[in-house]
């Protein structure tokens, strides 16, 4: 009987050890948990920041005072431009351009 006793005993030690690091375990996995969710709040905010700032830097009037600022650019005018002709260019542009529209059983794409 008191053999029996013993082996009750340590299973029961046993026992109450596995269920203290199965407790100790789940907590470590919590706070692991609670951590990687604050982390994962924290960098969807920063993105959601960063998404704000590329929005406000991407803006057509910061763009266009930057080109004209530090890329010395203008706003191109009738006065300022430039056209420029060649006879033999658009004779030799039209085929190839036909060229580029049609199909391979030789019909022309609209």
């Amino acid at each position: 009987m008191t053999r029996l006793n013993i082996v009750l005993l340590v299973a029961v030690m046993a026992s109450a050890l596995y269920l203290v690091h199965v407790q100790y375990e789940s907590r470590r996995l919590f706070t692991e948990l609670d951590r990687t969710t604050a982390e994962a709040r924290r960098l969807e905010t920063e993105h959601q920041r960063l998404q704000v700032e590329k929005r406000a830097q991407a803006t057509p009037l910061r763009v266009e005072k930057i080109a004209r600022s530090q890329l010395n650019m203008r706003t191109a005018t009738p006065a300022i431009t430039q056209y420029v002709s060649d006879p033999k260019g658009v004779a030799t542009a039209v085929p190839a351009a036909a060229a580029a529209f049609a199909r391979p059983d030789g019909a022309v794409q609209p």
